[in-house]
């Protein structure tokens, strides 16, 4: 892109990061507001001028879907004031669990979300650790798409933990695993799993030697925590150490506090994409603020990002 000024703007749900990453890159939100009607509906609008600028709008798209609604929308209002490009920074892109067909007569919903947001005038993602990276491929833009193991591996290191192994939760789940198992010079399991019904594990196994070993459980999402608990258990069981879990966005619905709080798990470890809807002794948030400040400063200053890259 063009060398242009350049503003921040958040959506409501994603302020609490948003003010991080500026804070990082050395700037400050600009000003904006939004209208909402007696019906639920909502009209968000730039409260400073645009015009000519490169528009950075901070928003992750998890539930409820006005957030996705926003963001849209705020596309929409920066190109319509005659904003240069206009850059969406998702730290976690909601519905990228729909990536393909898995069954008969269902959407492709990461895919249509992704021509939605073109639709909107949006000209950029960054976004951190999709689903599956093919998705990569379901926009008609650029993507930076940032990897939360920058983040992860040096904070395992630190730990000095020895006997070390990293496992995977599941099949999809291999090539992250691995990579994270090559940076950190360990061994790698691999779980497999089962499931009758969206978020209900049917059956698990482990493929791999975990036992008088320290696991790390590596994931992209942990939602409902059911996997990670059960899969800890089994650990345990099979005569491992302890267990930790890492994964990039903590959803984190449903009964997830109470079983990670209840589980064998010496400590999740998630990034601020998603807030904590509640504390936990068991949770250490890593923020990425400043990861993102820097990606945003390299890519406005024509840098390559290659080095925040580690999978």
């Amino acid at each position: 892109m063009s060398k242009s000024s350049i503003k921040f703007f958040a959506g409501r749900q994603s302020r609490y990061i948003a003010e991080k990453i500026v804070k990082h890159f050395g700037s400050e939100l600009g000003k904006s507001s939004v209208t909402v009607f007696s019906d639920g509906e909502f009209q968000p609008s730039f409260e400073e001028t645009v015009r000519g600028c490169s528009v950075f709008i901070i928003q992750s798209t998890f539930p409820p879907l006005e957030n996705l609604m926003e963001l849209m929308l705020m596309a929409d209002a920066a190109k319509r004031a005659s904003a240069y490009k206009v850059i969406a920074v998702i730290p976690y892109f909601g519905w990228a669990r729909q990536d393909r067909k898995d069954k008969p007569r269902v959407s492709i919903g990461a895919k249509l979300v992704a021509d939605l947001l073109y639709t909107s005038g949006i000209d950029r993602v960054m976004t951190m650790d999709l689903h599956a990276d093919q998705i990569q491929g379901f926009f008609n833009m650029q993507v930076d798409h940032i990897y939360a193991s920058t983040l992860f591996v040096p904070y395992i290191k630190s730990l000095n933990i020895e006997n070390l192994v990293v496992a995977s939760p599941d099949m999809g789940g291999t090539k992250r695993a691995n990579a994270y198992s090559r940076f950190l010079d360990t061994e790698m399991t691999i779980c497999y799993k089962l499931r009758k019904q969206a978020n209900i594990v049917d059956h698990i196994t482990v493929i791999g030697e975990v036992k008088n070993k320290n696991v790390v459980i590596v994931d992209d999402i942990i939602d409902t925590a059911g996997t990670i608990c059960l899969v800890a258990k089994m650990m345990m069981e099979r005569g491992a150490k302890s267990v930790r879990a890492v994964a990039s966005h903590p959803v984190l619905s449903g009964n997830a506090y109470e079983r990670i709080n209840n589980s064998q798990i010496t400590e999740v470890i998630v990034t601020d994409s998603i807030p904590l809807k509640q504390q936990s002794p068991k949770i250490k948030v890593i923020s990425l603020a400043a990861l993102f400040a820097d990606v945003i400063n390299k890519v406005y200053n024509y840098q390559s990002i290659s080095s925040n890259f580690i999978v």
